[in-house]
């Protein structure tokens, strides 16, 4: 298969969201013949595919997906993808990572594609290791809060593994860490719209537990490039694509402060159960491998992402 997007057919699962909307976009400004994004909204929106030549397909992924015509690559991206999304949407995340996934690779074989499958950090749980190699096999709780995200997730991985040794799929994996940029939901309870939203409205930042668990925050165009660049090499293994700048969240909190120009002061809440200490990759494998690496710094990232949130604040 040509390593090129150019003049090819291409399936978003979950193209309406955050980041699939994105890389409909990237993919569209590769040279990609067609886009389709498939979703069923339940997170993403409609409001999301601004390029007019972006196909929609309402559709939920759990269930078998007929698509007429030719797909040369496949990327799911369909999931809840935040701790409040998948704490209402419990049992539909449990679904979309299991029967979503097998339908994405069914799909997939049957078009004779390649499927690329959004896995996360989540699988290394509350680490051990910092930073987190693919090799690090995780510390997660298989029956606590997390637990119907992390572990479909984990299934997700298997599944596509299987696939991949048992029927010859060509399939990829990338283990996605803390995304951000426009086209974030304001209410989806991950850190960066609530420290935005809340320095934009003056409010005081609601910082869990002391504020000394770490993120690495990657800006979505980086994140992108990252995705498109594993999905035409010829690394089946999983690979982190995220930033290994290491913020605490009493670092973040004064970073995003900065950026927007205002902001109250940090209030504590309990942290939540299982929330992980640490979140940094190992990029190695990306860099040795792809030839990639975050460009995007926070400074640059949050300006953005920031002008974005102004207009829907």
């Amino acid at each position: 298969m040509p390593a090129s997007l150019q003049g090819k057919h291409v399936v978003v699962l979950g193209g309406a969201g955050f980041l699939g909307s994105h890389l409909c976009e990237r993919c569209l400004s590769d040279g990609a013949a067609s886009v389709l994004a498939v979703d069923d909204l339940s997170t993403g929106s409609k409001n999301n595919l601004v390029d007019p030549r972006i196909g929609l397909l309402l559709h939920d992924v759990c269930k078998p997906i007929s698509i007429e015509g030719p797909v040369d690559f496949v990327f799911n991206l369909a999931s809840p993808a935040s701790p409040f999304d998948y704490d209402r949407l419990w049992l539909e995340t449990l679904r979309v990572g299991s029967l979503g996934t097998q339908n994405a690779l069914d799909l997939a074989r049957a078009k004779g594609a390649r499927m690329l499958q959004a896995s996360t950090s989540e699988i290394y749980g509350d680490p051990s290791v910092s930073p987190q190699p693919e090799t690090y096999l995780g510390n997660v709780n298989s029956v606590g809060p997390r637990a119907v995200y992390d572990e479909a997730k984990r299934y997700g991985e298997a599944i596509v593994t299987a696939y991949r040794d048992r029927l010859g799929v060509q399939t990829r994996m990338v283990r996605i860490f803390n995304t951000y940029g426009p086209r974030m939901r304001l209410n989806d309870g991950r850190v960066v719209p609530a420290f935005v939203g809340q320095a934009l409205k003056g409010q005081n930042f609601t910082v869990f537990g002391d504020g000394t668990q770490t993120r690495s925050f990657c800006y979505v165009d980086d994140e992108i490039d990252g995705i498109v660049k594993l999905m035409l090499s010829d690394v089946s293994d999983p690979v982190n694509i995220g930033n290994p700048v290491e913020l605490t969240m009493l670092e973040f909190a004064e970073a995003v402060r900065r950026a927007a120009g205002g902001g109250g002061q940090i209030s504590f809440s309990p942290l939540p159960k299982d929330d992980p200490k640490q979140r940094k990759p190992d990029i190695t494998r990306a860099r040795t491998l792809l030839g990639w690496e975050p460009r995007v710094s926070l400074d640059e990232g949050l300006a953005k992402t920031i002008a974005y949130f102004r207009t829907v604040v």
